[in-house]
């Protein structure tokens, strides 16, 4: 990773953050969502950058919801909202030290779990995820706005 720094996100980050997911990802967000994020969960809110200039970014929030491992638990647990790199920088384990630096994050927080979804056509960043200890727990049918399915990919950090 070289001269990469990763930092906590701060609000005067959220402009180069807004234009590394228009430029990355088909899911956009309002500026308010984004600031919402940032003010729920800033040890979660992670950015990647080289030589002052933003170049990935992860993002979460926290949920009360059933969990993805115990068949009758009820958790806290983190939800990774968003994660990009710019094209030019991927591959370079950027990917995996922004989601390591997120758990560390949502351990802060006591969250037992950290969950997310990425399409199912996405290889590239499933195998990422199984590497990271994710697994998949679901498939979501049509879960995107162009009628790809989606893979909930989940950890435990319970353990």
């Amino acid at each position: 990773m070289g001269d990469c720094i990763l930092r906590r996100c701060d609000l005067g980050d959220i402009i180069p953050v807004m234009e590394i997911n228009l430029r990355t990802l088909p899911e956009h967000y309002s500026d308010y969502f984004y600031e919402s994020l940032l003010e729920e969960l800033p040890e979660a809110f992670v950015v990647a950058e080289i030589s002052g200039k933003i170049v990935g970014y992860i993002m979460c929030k926290m949920e009360h919801g059933f969990s993805n491992f115990k068949k009758l638990g009820f958790v806290k647990k983190g939800h990774v909202v968003s994660i990009a790199v710019i094209n030019e920088h991927r591959s370079k384990g950027f990917g995996s030290a922004l989601v390591n630096e997120s758990i560390k994050g949502v351990k802060i927080r006591q969250c037992s779990e950290l969950y997310l979804e990425v399409r199912c056509s996405n290889n590239d960043a499933v195998r990422l995820y199984e590497k990271l200890g994710f697994s998949i727990t679901q498939r979501l049918k049509a879960y995107y706005r162009d009628g790809e399915d989606a893979y909930v990919m989940a950890v435990d950090l319970a353990n």
